[in-house]
C-alpha cells in the first residue's frame, strides 16, 4: 500500500474527474472572474466593501463574473449567524453577485460555495500531492511544536516547520502506519522545495514588480479534522471556480511565495493577484491603519446606523479607489457610476487615506441631488429601524413631509443641510409639535425689543402674501423698530443701528422654528399655516 492510499483510502475521484465537473467558463476573452471570499467572523468591515467594489468593477466592466465564497474553514473563529450578516451587509451596499452563497443556499454550478462543504474536493488534490511526493503526514503534538519554537527562538533562527525541524518529512511509510494504527492525529504538510537563499520576481497588479524570497516552510494543508487551511482551500477553489483575478488585502503578501509554490505544485494556472493597500487615517500628524479596536468607522454596520446613504458610501469609496473619479463625477453629475471606467492601475499601492469629513461632504452632495420622494423614502426607511417614533411623524402626512424635504431642493444650488439621515430630525423636527424645542432668543437684545418686533410682524402678516411681499413687510417692521432694513447700509455703518433686517428675521425664525438656522423661513411658514402664527404668539407671551 502506498502512502497516498494509506492516508486517503476513501478518495476515489481524481483531479481529472473534478476538471470535468467544473469546466472552463465560456466567457469572452479578457473577462475577469473574481470573488469575495470573507470569513464568517461576525465583523464585516469597510475593507471588505473596498475589496468587493474593486472585484465587482473588474468583473462586471469586463463582462465577467463575480461570486461570493464563504471561507469558513476556521471553525474556532466562526460566529453563529455571521454568514447571514455578511450577505445582508453586502446586499445593503449593492454588491451584486452573479453566483455563490446566499441565505437560502447556493446559486451557481461551481459550488458548494462554503468551504466546509467542499472537504471531499480538497482531499482529491491532497491525495495527488502525496502521490507526487509533494505532501506528507505530520504527527507532531502541540508540545513538540512548542518545544521546536522555543529552540528556534533561542537560536534566533526563523520560526516554522522546515529543514531539520521537519521531523516527519522523510519518515518511512512504516512509521506513518504505526502512528496511524496507534490512533495518533495527523496533519498534512506541503513538502517545500524552496530556499530562503533564493529570490524571484513577481508582478502584482497593484504593487507592481516585487522581489520575493522563496518559501521554505512545510505549511499545513489539511488540519487534523480533514478541513483545509486557507492556503490550500483557496488554491483548489480558485482553480475549480476558474478564478482569473484574486482581489485581497496586502496583509496576504507574506503568504504569496507559498501560494505561488502551491499553484505550481498542483499544476494550476496562477491567477493574477490584486493586493490592495490598507485603509489609513490621520492620527495626529502621522498615518495609521484603521483599527477594529480604535475606530468604529471600520465596521460596515457603522455607516448604516450613522445614516449614510448607500450611494454616498459608494461614491466616497470610488474616490478612494480611483483619483480621477471626482473629476469624472463633476463632469458627469447625473451619470450612473457604472459608466465610469474603473481601473485597478489607479489603486494606490500604499493604501487610501480615509477622511470622515470628506465622506460627509460627499454624502451632502449625494442627498442634495435626490428628489423629495427619494429623500422621504430613504429617511423613513432609516427612521423605521433606528427611530420608530420619529418615523411615525414622518409617515403621518407623507405629502406634508415631502413638501418639507422639497424646500431648497433642485436647481443649480440646492441646499445641503443633510449629511446623513441622522440629520433629518434636527433639521426638520420643529415642524412637529413633539419635537419643537426653542433654543431661545439669546441675550443680545432686550425681550421688549424682540416682543415689539414680533408684535409688529403679526400685525401685518398675511399668509396669502407671496415671498416678495412677505419680505417687504419684514423690512417695513425692521424700519419701524429703528433697525436697518438695508444690509449694505448696515454693514457700512453698523454703529448707527441697533440691529438689521437679519436680526428681525432671526426673531421670527426662532419664534416659528425654535432655531437660529432653518430652511427658507417664508416656505416654512407657508407649510405650518396657522401653527406658525400660534408659535409667534406663544413666543410673544413668553417674552
Amino acid at each position: 500500500m502506498d502512502l497516498a492510499t494509506l492516508l486517503f483510502p476513501n478518495v476515489t475521484e481524481t483531479p481529472e474527474d473534478l476538471e470535468s465537473r467544473y469546466p472552463q467558463r465560456q466567457l469572452a476573452e479578457g473577462a475577469v472572474v473574481t470573488r469575495m471570499a470573507p470569513s464568517p467572523t461576525g465583523f464585516v468591515h469597510l475593507g471588505n466593501l473596498v475589496q468587493g467594489l474593486v472585484a465587482e468593477r473588474m468583473a462586471h466592466q469586463s463582462g465577467g463574473v463575480l461570486f461570493l465564497r464563504v471561507e469558513d474553514t476556521d471553525a474556532k473563529r466562526e460566529v453563529a449567524g455571521a454568514v447571514e450578516v455578511l450577505i445582508d451587509s453586502l446586499k445593503h451596499y449593492d454588491i451584486c453577485f452573479d453566483e455563490g452563497a446566499t441565505k437560502e443556499g447556493d446559486q451557481g454550478i461551481y459550488g458548494p460555495y462554503r468551504q466546509r462543504q467542499r472537504a471531499n474536493l480538497y482531499h482529491v488534490y491532497a491525495k495527488k500531492l502525496v502521490q507526487q511526493g509533494m505532501a506528507y503526514p505530520c504527527f507532531c503534538t502541540e508540545e513538540v511544536l512548542t518545544a521546536m519554537r522555543a529552540d528556534q527562538e533561542e537560536k534566533k533562527v526563523n520560526f516554522g516547520y522546515y529543514g531539520s525541524y521537519a521531523v516527519w518529512r522523510d519518515r518511512p511509510i512504516e512509521d506513518v502506519k504505526a502512528a496511524m494504527d496507534a490512533g495518533k492525529p495527523w496533519v498534512l504538510r506541503f513538502r517545500s522545495t524552496g530556499s530562503i537563499e533564493n529570490q524571484f520576481k513577481y508582478n502584482d497588479l497593484v504593487k507592481g514588480s516585487l522581489t520575493i524570497t522563496e518559501n521554505d516552510i512545510d505549511h499545513v494543508l489539511l488540519k487534523a479534522d480533514g478541513i483545509p487551511t486557507y492556503h490550500f482551500a483557496h488554491a483548489v477553489d480558485d482553480h475549480l471556480m476558474r478564478t482569473t483575478h484574486v482581489v485581497r488585502g496586502d496583509e496576504w503578501l507574506p503568504s504569496l511565495p507559498f501560494h505561488l509554490q502551491l499553484f505550481r505544485a498542483l499544476d494550476f494556472k496562477i491567477p493574477k493577484y490584486v493586493h490592495i493597500g490598507p485603509l489609513m487615517k490621520m492620527d495626529g500628524t502621522s498615518k495609521r491603519k484603521l483599527s477594529k479596536r480604535k475606530d468604529p468607522e471600520l465596521a460596515l454596520t457603522y455607516y448604516k446606523a450613522a445614516g449614510f446613504p448607500v450611494s454616498a458610501v459608494y461614491e466616497y469609496i470610488m474616490t478612494l479607489l480611483n483619483s480621477n473619479y471626482e473629476d469624472w463625477r463633476k463632469a458627469n453629475p447625473t451619470a450612473d457610476s457604472d459608466s465610469f471606467k474603473f481601473s485597478y492601475k489607479k489603486l494606490n499601492p500604499a493604501g487610501a487615506l480615509f477622511d470622515y469629513a470628506k465622506l460627509c461632504d460627499v454624502s451632502k452632495n449625494e442627498i442634495a441631488k435626490m428628489d423629495a420622494d427619494t429623500v422621504y423614502a430613504l429617511a423613513v426607511e432609516f427612521a423605521e429601524e433606528f427611530d420608530p417614533d420619529f418615523a411615525l411623524c414622518l409617515k403621518r402626512d407623507p405629502d406634508f413631509t415631502k413638501a418639507i424635504f422639497a424646500i431648497g431642493r433642485g436647481g443649480k444650488k440646492p441646499r445641503k443641510d443633510l449629511a446623513t439621515w441622522l440629520d433629518v430630525k434636527p433639521y426638520m423636527g420643529f415642524f412637529y409639535d413633539e419635537y419643537f424645542v426653542s433654543e431661545g432668543f439669546g441675550d443680545k437684545y432686550a425681550p421688549s425689543v424682540i416682543r415689539g418686533a414680533l408684535e409688529a410682524f403679526l400685525a401685518v402678516y398675511d399668509p396669502t402674501d407671496d415671498a416678495s411681499t412677505w419680505f417687504d413687510k419684514v423690512k417695513a417692521v425692521t424700519t419701524q423698530i429703528g433697525f436697518a432694513a438695508d444690509m449694505k447700509e448696515y454693514k457700512a455703518n453698523p454703529e448707527a443701528f441697533p440691529g438689521s433686517v437679519a436680526d428681525v428675521s432671526s426673531f421670527i425664525r426662532v419664534a416659528v422654528t425654535g432655531k437660529t438656522n432653518s430652511p427658507d423661513l417664508y416656505t416654512v411658514m407657508q407649510l405650518l399655516g396657522d401653527k406658525a402664527v400660534q408659535r409667534v404668539r406663544t413666543a410673544i407671551d413668553s417674552l
